[in-house]
């Protein structure tokens, strides 16, 4: 095709101000689409139309590339693919303002201005004073739109099936025919899914020393890399499942491990691969037909060898590895047998999962804060001329990207919700009791909370009432400008703990599976009915007679907030622990907010 732009004349960036995607005449069953460098997928619209609009505009450069992940189920499980636009069609449609593609009957139209500002948003000053409030995690998610990985295995482990069913690499393996130095820093792109990045890492082999020290030079190398995108984010321990006896961790591990454990190698996560899956299944049903008299119906051994290899796997793996590394590796199971394929969407949705130091969401909510909005506790230039409803929602919004919950539905996001945690503010302003410091643990207040909401249902499907009302209408006070003083700089606290404690509960009684609005409301009742919303809030109170203005105008109150979070934060391994104490309840159905 004949490039319809002149090339001796300069051309100046494109804006995208929107993407709608219409797949109500495709065959496909859509799951969801991505826009190339967004950190969400396109979830809003009805029906069979999905749609995403951005603020600021996305800008492109002639030459740079612009596609559209898609996923979409099929019998054999999920499956994905790139759709790929013309960036110089995109150019020759700047006057039309909006450019259409049709691909296997799907129609998206993409929304185009010559500009950086939106017809529905002109800013009226570009100065530090008028600007818009935007997510810190928006930068951050532009900034690295990719996620790299290092992949760690030894010969005969299935680490190679695994990349190629995983990602659709092929042969990534064959480069550690050279030195290791140069095949670790090889990168492989998923041309199924590109916002991954591959490193590939020969094992730990007996007697191999040097591979350890490549390993350990590398992340270290990376961690130390100025930009985020150029950052490991995680690392892939392939291991394999010892079905039939030996040693689940060899010696390289172990000190890989260790390293992990003492803190050389940073915040980067690591997550334990257990492979062949199906090999062990295999082996479970063996053992189950050799028990099994002959004339007995046999048609449940697969679901039982099911059952016994979950045993299996908890006693040979799960078990020595917490028992050595602690309970902060998160682990999958995978097999790259067709029947399995949904153990690699698990893994890949853990590790997505990963994205913004996961596994430490208290500290990199902190880290995030820090970059910019948690610094208006103590000057408030940020917010100066913003509504406060303008201020708590940045706030919001970053909070809520950094936790990374499984919410396709976009609840945490949702006026309703955003409205229940700025009313917490006012429903629990109230005088402090006369030990404000004193702080029970937070878990087992929650866990005590949940169980006896549980209890006093009147049945497993009832609606869980929340005292907070989303529909009432919210405070005068969110709707005023930012004044800097005492009201405002307590209430930004408050709302900050209200929200990062109720999303760690969340994490608590969702265990990574999908959020629904039922959840969410026991998530919000039990933290508003345990006590300890009460507490945060008396000791926010009291923190704040305690200082002059002068005071509150440095860094103290941004040092009492992260001591606050820190304070009642969950780990790892007190997770599991809490979670094993939780009584039996089904999250899965969804209700209304508003529900009696």
């Amino acid at each position: 095709m004949s490039s319809s732009l002149d090339a001796s004349t300069p051309v100046g960036p494109l804006y995208i101000s929107g993407v709608s995607v219409d797949f109500s005449n495709s065959k496909r069953n859509v799951k969801f689409f991505e826009v190339q460098g967004s950190p969400t997928p396109i979830k809003s619209g009805s029906g069979k139309v999905l749609l995403q609009s951005f603020s600021p505009p996305m800008k492109l450069s002639l030459g740079d590339a612009f596609s559209l992940h898609v996923r979409y189920k099929k019998l054999l499980g999920i499956k994905s693919e790139d759709i790929v636009f013309d960036p110089e069609d995109m150019f020759g449609a700047r006057d039309k303002r909006e450019y259409v593609k049709v691909y296997n009957n799907i129609t998206i139209v993409v929304k185009l201005s010559g500009n950086q500002t939106t017809d529905a948003e002109q800013l009226v000053s570009s100065s530090a004073e008028t600007q818009e409030l935007r997510p810190t995690t928006d930068e951050i998610f532009r900034n690295c739109p990719q996620f790299r990985i290092l992949v760690i295995g030894k010969t005969g482990v299935g680490k190679s099936s695994l990349i190629e069913h995983a990602f659709g690499v092929k042969n990534a393996t064959t480069s550690h025919d050279r030195p290791g130095e140069v095949s670790i820093n090889q990168e492989f792109i998923s041309p199924e899914n590109k916002r991954f990045v591959l490193h590939d890492s020969k094992g730990f082999e007996p007697g191999g020393r040097d591979n350890l020290k490549i390993v350990r030079d590398f992340i270290n190398h990376r961690r130390a890399m100025p930009s985020l995108k150029d950052q490991l984010h995680a690392v892939w321990l392939c291991i394999e499942i010892p079905c039939t006896g030996g040693r689940l961790l060899e010696t390289g591990v172990e000190q890989l491990l260790t390293s992990k454990r003492e803190g050389e190698l940073g915040n980067i996560p690591i997550v334990a691969v257990f492979t062949k899956y199906d090999c062990l299944l295999d082996h479970e049903e063996r053992a189950l037909i050799e028990t099994f008299p002959k004339d007995s119906n046999k048609a449940d051994i697969p679901e039982r060898a099911k059952e016994r290899a979950k045993v299996t796997l908890q006693q040979i793996c799960i078990t020595p590895l917490q028992k050595f590394a602690g309970s902060d590796i998160p682990h999958v199971t995978v097999s790259t047998n067709e029947n399995h394929e949904e153990t690699l969407s698990h893994l890949i949705r853990t590790t997505e999962e990963l994205r913004v130091d996961p596994g430490l969401k208290i500290k990199a909510s902190i880290e995030v804060g820090k970059r910019k909005y948690w610094k208006a506790l103590a000057s408030g230039v940020p917010f100066k001329n913003h509504s406060m409803w303008d201020c708590l929602h940045v706030l919001h919004t970053d909070i809520v990207n950094v936790w990374n919950l499984r919410d396709p539905s976009d609840y945490l996001c949702s006026p309703e919700f955003r409205r229940l945690m700025t009313k917490m503010v006012d429903e629990l302003d109230v005088e402090p009791t006369a030990d404000p410091n004193k702080n029970l643990a937070f878990g087992l207040s929650i866990v005590g909370t949940i169980a006896t909401i549980v209890s006093t249902l009147a049945g497993p499907a009832a609606p869980i009432v929340v005292p907070i009302v989303a529909s009432v209408v919210i405070a005068n006070w969110v709707h005023e400008v930012y004044q800097r003083g005492r009201a405002a700089l307590q209430r930004l606290m408050k709302y900050i703990m209200d929200l990062t404690l109720v999303l760690q509960i969340l994490v608590l009684v969702s265990e990574n599976q999908e959020l629904s609005r039922r959840a969410i409301k026991l998530a919000v009742k039990s933290y508003h009915e345990s006590g300890m919303s009460g507490r945060v809030h008396n000791r926010i109170q009291e923190y704040d007679k305690q200082l002059n203005f002068v005071g509150r105008a440095k860094r103290d109150s941004l040092d009492e907030l992260i001591n606050l979070l820190q304070s009642y934060n969950i780990n790892a391994e007190e997770m599991v622990e809490l979670r094993g104490k939780l009584p039996a309840m089904d999250l899965s159905s969804d209700e209304p907010w508003d529900a009696v």
